[in-house]
């Protein structure tokens, strides 16, 4: 037996072991109901962290209307004198803008310095859980 022939064999055995506990995974009467319940917690933690309704990335017309729209909230929010909840829509704003530095620029023009500082305090931490629940619902294609 040569070694090329022994491979072939481990790679049908590996291939046919992880179809064998797919099936197994499958058929357990448990993994729908696990899989909605990691489903629901996944949804009520981005609930939380107010990303509850992040776009796909990939589609621009999703992404655009997510901008503008953020952009509408935090300006109103703002005007209501509800800084923190206004600096979150206009931080998830930055996080999906095309040209972040450009609205980072005329943010720091148009709000008061406190907001700003408040505002670019957030980017970092919530770009990056946009960038984490797209991973995540990426990986959730079961």
């Amino acid at each position: 037996m040569g070694s090329r022939e022994s491979t072939g064999i481990g790679g049908a055995l590996l291939i046919g072991y992880c179809i064998y506990f797919d099936r197994k995974r499958r058929s357990d009467p448990n993994f729908k109901k696990r899989l909605r319940e990691r489903r629901r917690k996944q949804k009520i933690a981005q609930e939380k962290s107010g990303l509850a309704r992040i776009p796909d990335l990939k589609d621009p017309g999703a992404v655009q209307q997510f901008f503008l729209d953020e952009i509408q909230l935090g300006e109103e929010l703002l005007a209501q004198g509800d800084y923190e909840k206004g600096v979150d829509h206009l931080t998830n704003a930055i996080a999906v803008c095309g040209q972040p530095q450009q609205l980072l620029q005329v943010l720091q023009q148009t709000l008061p310095p406190p907001v700003f500082q408040m505002l670019i305090t957030k980017v970092p931490t919530v770009s990056q859980r946009i960038v984490s629940a797209q991973i995540l619902a990426e990986d959730d294609v079961e």
